[in-house]
């Protein structure tokens, strides 16, 4: 009847009685009464007897009159629960609170400060309120505890003591704020594990993780910056909770670790320090962060091993490997880029993950390798120097991409041996070969096309494979011949030559004559060039002063004075 008086002043018989209730003093406490004023979603741990809190608070009479709060002094307040280190009232109210927890606290004098009161600050006989906030909550046997929310599906290796690992982290308080962030500064923190380079809580918490795992780490103060903190962010006596996720993990003592992931079923040869090679790869760090990739510019990369052409690792990766080889090399920062990285795309003391695809390789000594695969019985009529030889041929790259094939076009090709017409290492493969006879060669860039390649066709420095069968064959002339004679030579060539008889032979007549030699089996011009451009050249020869003829004393004195004459 009080309570329901005094808030709707009802006016009964009992009236007088009401406003007397309403300005009786309250009913004394017999106990803590609280009122949960706000519970967080998730509660992993509630305070017990013997816990370390740490708390806000504000302190008020009973009609809001404020006598004391830690806002005030912008600190919270630390103490251990159930150890009579805080009034009867308080040691009980905070057991059962979660962090973030709210409570409105009523506490009666008799578990308050009773009687006597707190000097000039509370009364005796005080009831006391307290709005209480939990921010942290940790007991003296608490040690670090690691929750994994994420692990990787592939992990080879774990961090050990004196490993050197990159991590990314949240730091924030047991109530969730945040005091530091590597995210933020865009820069992994880089450290050893186990050596007293941390605080020892993040030492132990970060053992046992695989690269990618996403860990939460929380310790005790005593296992992080204890009770001084860390002069800013962090306060005396605070858990923190760290969420970490590690980025790259090696030792110092690691080497190159090699795996192979496609070896061909043939490999007659190996990679040796000193050849040249060519190769795709693509460069990731070892969480998978892509950082290069020589697909993506459309060209292998080429250089030399064993020579500190390339970082010490990829030198040593690319030892022993075949042609069509694909294989896996994990090079640690001592072996590639260091403690500075590379500036932008790699970080400073980052592992390294190359997955590469030997597409050849050569050695600035080899030749040309010939493999005859097939040759008819009779084959006594070898290809040599000057002679005119129709063949076939397939051509490739060593990892088998196709270059050319005379078939497409349904001719052969057409050349000169030693008239420079093709790469030398086709006039080497060419020779001594016999019609009919198919040959497989190899041929290394420095006799093929070089450091230059033919643009769209051939890279630059790769080795050729050209699959060639000999057609036809025509014999050439005597070396340093382009027309000989097949009988003996006319003791009156001049006049034979001069038809309309002026006692000079003019270009037109030296050309008519010498074709219809040809023409008549008599003489015979050098194969594969040009009939015209031949004559051409012999007759300027014999025009000792160029005027466009020959006379009958140029043409003997050319005679005379040549050993060599094609005349």
């Amino acid at each position: 009847i009080r309570l329901v008086s005094c808030v709707h002043g009802m006016i009964y018989l009992a009236v007088l009685v009401a406003f007397a209730a309403c300005d009786a003093p309250p009913v004394p406490l017999d106990d803590i009464v609280f009122e949960k004023t706000f519970v967080p979603e998730q509660c992993v741990r509630a305070v017990k007897v013997g816990d370390y809190v740490r708390y806000h608070y504000n302190g008020m009479f009973p009609d809001g009159k404020k006598f004391d709060s830690s806002y005030d002094r912008s600190s919270t307040y630390n103490v251990y629960v159930g150890k009579k280190q805080l009034i009867e009232g308080m040691d009980r109210a905070l057991v059962g609170m979660c962090v973030n927890e709210r409570r409105l606290v009523k506490i009666p004098p008799q578990l308050a400060y009773g009687k006597e009161g707190y000097g000039d600050v509370i009364p005796s006989d005080a009831i006391l309120h307290f709005d209480v906030l939990l921010l942290d909550v940790w007991n003296p046997d608490d040690g670090v505890q690691m929750k994994t929310y994420y692990t990787p599906e592939n992990c080879s290796r774990k961090v050990e003591v004196s490993d050197y690992v990159r991590y990314h982290y949240n730091g924030t308080l047991l109530d969730g704020t945040l005091f530091d962030s590597s995210h933020t500064r865009m820069r992994t923190y880089d450290t050893y594990v186990g050596i007293g380079w941390l605080i020892a809580g993040m030492d132990q918490g970060l053992l046992g993780m695989c690269v990618g795992e996403k860990r939460i780490i929380t310790m005790p103060p005593s296992l992080g910056y204890g009770s001084n903190g860390d002069g800013s962010d962090i306060p005396q006596q605070a858990s923190l909770v760290f969420d970490v996720v590690l980025l790259d993990l090696h030792n110092p003592k690691d080497g190159v670790s090699i795996i192979n992931q496609d070896i061909p079923q043939h490999c007659h040869r190996k990679s040796v320090a000193g050849d040249f090679i060519r190769y795709h790869y693509n460069g990731s760090l070892l969480d998978g962060t892509f950082f290069d990739s020589s697909y993506s510019r459309n060209r292998t990369y080429d250089t030399y091993v064993g020579k500190g052409y390339v970082i010490g690792g990829m030198d040593e990766g690319l030892i022993g490997v075949c042609i069509g080889e694909k294989r896996r090399i994990i090079i640690p920062p001592h072996l590639g880029y260091g403690e500075e990285g590379t500036g932008t795309k790699i970080p400073g003391s980052a592992v390294l993950v190359f997955d590469i695809h030997i597409i050849d390789f050569h050695n600035p000594s080899d030749t040309v390798v010939i493999t005859t695969n097939y040759k008819p019985e009779v084959c006594e009529t070898l290809a040599k120097k000057g002679d005119f030889v129709k063949y076939h041929y397939n051509a490739s790259l060593m990892d088998g991409s196709f270059i050319d094939s005379t078939y497409n076009y349904g001719k052969t090709y057409n050349i000169v041996l030693g008239a420079n017409q093709v790469v030398p290492g086709m006039e080497e493969g060419l020779k001594e070969m016999c019609v009919g006879e198919r040959r497989h060669l190899v041929i290394p860039p420095h006799l093929g096309y070089g450091e230059r390649g033919v643009d769209g066709e051939v890279p630059a420095s790769a080795v050729l494979i050209f699959d060639i069968e000999m057609i036809e064959m025509e014999a050439g002339l005597p070396d340093g011949y382009m027309f000989i004679w097949n009988e003996d030579v006319s003791a009156d060539l001049f006049t034979e030559m001069d038809a309309d008889k002026d006692l000079q032979v003019l270009a037109s007549e030296f050309s008519d004559y010498i074709l219809r030699q040809v023409n008549e089996g008599k003489g015979r011009l050098a194969p594969g060039f040009d009939a015209y451009r031949i004559i051409e050249n012999m007759f300027s020869n014999q025009d000792r002063n160029g005027d466009g003829k020959i006379t009958e004393d140029e043409f003997k004195l050319k005679a005379d004075e040549t050993t060599h004459d094609e005349l």
